[in-house]
């Protein structure tokens, strides 16, 4: 299974992101998804499935009532038959071209599903229990089983290294060539089943049984029968909904006004006539706008929990980015040692390697590697027996406690002043100066203490990541406000977000700090995004209306938020905001084109209808039209056609520009509204050219 795993890898025949992105740019009309979609337009005719719209129900229902009516005639073999079996054709067509849209935005899902299916593979599993290991599949695995992977394995599942570090190849999931780090104790040990182990050995605890891993529930989600409507699809459904009911009453009012004026409706024609003047354009769809936003957000690699999750992300008002490895380039690298007075810089370096022996994160190596340039041979080892202390997000400390009884520690200024005063040890004066100085750099100062003295400052400095300057510029053009979130003290925080240019920060951050801001966010009427990757990020990625974990985060905070990064990458944030604004835009688009055409063809079929009762209302026909069957059959031609239009505006989305609120509204009602009056009266006046040239009515 490896070797074909790694030759299938070599051969650049792994699905991944660049598999979901090739089905995403493929042709909208791709044959093989168009077959798919023309048959499941046919079974969707169900009208169990239809009832989910009203506005095509309705549609629906009118075609069968058309249909009765015109085979009735064909059996006396009456007059009109010609023109009633054309209303019920195209009846039958607008029915089938909703279906379709919906069925080929379910398509494209449907394909990018199956790349992400197989990733899956069913692996042995090297199952430690009781100190033995056993071989079994990894069908047999359960929550909390422990397995050993070692180089060149897959991963049997989805869990948390809680033993080792080594390097995995995660392309099978994210298309990513070059491979990541996965390390036990910190934000970066989780993994996903299908992965490879390419170098050294770990431990995986199981965290989700087989047939249940967060990737299956996305499958399952992408591919499901019923997709959840999201609260403002619901809204919009239930406004189509009061618009059919009130244009049903209107055209049953027509009838008795057309007997007063000596005319007799048909039903086909009131039914024609009702078609027309429902929002069948939008109500057609609106499914398959829903499905194409999760989609794209599919395509981006990020796996949503639902499509409101993605909507969502469209009307966001705040966003919090962690410093390290967003804003920043993370890695903070140790660039010098500061010692108080009457400490020598030798003695400071020895005492911050060995403080940082049991810190195994980036920023730990490097205080070893600037030590080791530092004090060369004379670098010290780590002694047997010595305890080393791990860096804990509460007391915001790491350290050493050797055998002989002495602490030592490092951490942030405040946390190291509330240790040294639980040890009642002095402070010196200085020591704050020396911390703020550095801070006013945008270094990071950690405090070096031996027992119940403070010894210096270690600084870390951090970069900007490329570009990110003019990405916070983007978000502010979207009217977003970005809140950066870090453990530094407030000057070092002060000084990044005046160079990265973000409107807020929350310095020395907590688990708490960070739930408390949100909510307090939450409760000025903001919407709130967060990305996170710990286990101490849960509790805000659970409140946060848009919580974004990483898939190389805990597990724990991949079930907190209600979208995964299969990427990682903390700025993809940006990206989900840009298509949730993009699926926003998209509906409100489309459901100012569809009630805008409406209009049109309200001036081409109402007039025809009373023309010959009252020869008044020529004046109303400024369309020009040839004949009354000639105008609706043009009117119900057009509002059939444009629904297959439509669909590459629907599945790929209105180009997203970061406009203002007010620019928005501007250019949708000038492009959709005046495009969506002007496009019907020419196609519609065209139609009937046809018709009339030819003959047929």
């Amino acid at each position: 299974m490896n070797n074909q795993n790694r030759a299938a890898q070599e051969a650049g025949t792994l699905p991944g992101k660049t598999e979901r992105r090739r089905a995403r740019n493929a042709s909208i009309f791709d044959p093989v998804l168009v077959r798919s979609a023309v048959g499941q337009s046919f079974r969707m005719l169900n009208p169990a499935k239809m009832a989910r719209n009203p506005v095509m129900f309705i549609t629906e229902v009118g075609a069968v009532l058309t249909t009765l009516i015109t085979l009735s005639e064909l059996s006396a073999r009456g007059t009109g038959t010609r023109y009633n079996l054309a209303v019920m054709l195209i009846l039958w067509l607008t029915v089938l071209f909703s279906n379709f849209a919906e069925s080929l935005a379910e398509a494209r899902g449907k394909a990018q599903a199956d790349s992400l299916k197989r990733t899956r593979q069913q692996t042995r599993a090297q199952r430690i229990r009781d100190g033995w290991i056993t071989q079994v599949g990894s069908d047999e695995l359960q929550d909390g089983d422990l397995v050993s992977v070692s180089i060149g394995e897959l991963i049997p599942g989805d869990g948390e290294v809680v033993e080792g570090v080594a390097m995995v190849d995660e392309s099978a999931i994210t298309g990513e060539s070059a491979p990541v780090v996965r390390e036990a104790g910190g934000d970066r040990s989780g993994v996903v089943g299908g992965t490879r182990v390419i170098s050294d050995q770990i431990v995986v605890r199981i965290t989700v049984s087989a047939g249940n891993s967060f990737l299956d529930r996305m499958i399952a989600l992408v591919e499901g029968a019923v997709r959840q409507k999201t609260p403002n699809e619901l809204a919009l459904t239930v406004t189509l909904a009061g618009l059919t009911l009130a244009f049903l009453m209107v055209t049953g009012a027509l009838w008795p006004i057309g007997r007063y004026f000596g005319i007799t409706l048909s039903i086909p024609t009131m039914v024609a006539l009702l078609v027309c003047l429902i929002p069948t354009t939008i109500g057609a769809l609106l499914s398959a706008i829903g499905l194409a936003g999760m989609d794209r957000a599919l395509s981006a690699n990020v796996l949503a929990k639902s499509g409101k999750a993605v909507e969502l992300a469209g009307d966001i008002d705040t966003l919090l980015l962690d410093k390290t490895g967003t804003i920043t380039m993370g890695n903070r690298q140790a660039t010098g040692f500061t010692p108080l007075d009457g400490v020598e810089a030798r003695h400071l370096a020895r005492v911050a390697v060995e403080a940082s022996f049991g810190d195994q994160t980036p920023e730990g190596r490097s205080i070893v590697t600037l030590g080791q340039s530092l004090l060369g041979k004379e670098l010290p080892v780590e002694p047997a027996g010595a305890e080393t202390i791990a860096f804990s997000a509460q007391t915001r400390l790491s350290g050493l406690n050797l055998p002989d009884g002495k602490q030592l520690r490092k951490g942030s200024g405040d946390a190291v002043r509330n240790y040294l005063a639980e040890l009642g040890g002095a402070i010196p004066g200085e020591l704050q100066g020396v911390v703020d100085a550095v801070a006013r750099k945008g270094m990071t100062p950690l405090v070096v203490t031996e027992g119940n003295r403070a010894l210096g400052v270690i600084e870390l400095s951090d970069v900007l990541k490329p570009g990110i300057i003019d990405r916070f510029r983007r978000l502010r053009s979207m009217g977003l406000r970005v809140v950066m979130v870090t453990g530094d003290n407030p000057l070092t925080a002060a000084e990044i977000a005046r160079q990265s240019g973000v409107d807020d920060f929350i310095a020395e951050a907590r688990p708490e700090d960070k739930l408390a801001y949100i909510r307090t966010e939450q409760q000025k009427g903001r919407l709130v995004a967060m990305m996170g990757d710990g286990t101490n990020d849960a509790p805000a990625l659970a409140q946060a209306d848009i919580g974004v974990a990483m898939n190389s985060g805990t597990q724990a905070a991949k079930e907190a938020g209600n979208m995964v990064d299969l990427d990682s990458d903390p700025t993809k944030l940006i990206e989900i905001i840009e298509i949730g604004k993009q699926l926003l835009m998209t509906r409100g688009a489309l459901t100012t084109f569809s009630i805008a055409n409406d209009v049109a063809k309200y001036f081409a079929i109402i007039p025809a209808m009373f023309l010959l009762a009252i020869p008044g209302l020529h004046v109303l026909n400024i369309m020009g039209l040839a004949s009354p069957q000639s105008a609706i059959l043009s009117a119900l031609i057009f509002n059939a056609i444009i629904i297959p239009a439509l669909i590459p505006i629907a599945i790929r989305g209105v180009k997203y520009r970061p406009l203002g609120a007010e620019a928005i509204l501007r250019n949708n009602l000038l492009v959709y509204g005046f495009g969506g009056v002007l496009v019907p009266f020419i196609g519609i006046r065209l139609i009937d050219l046809f018709l009339s040239i030819t003959g047929l009515f």
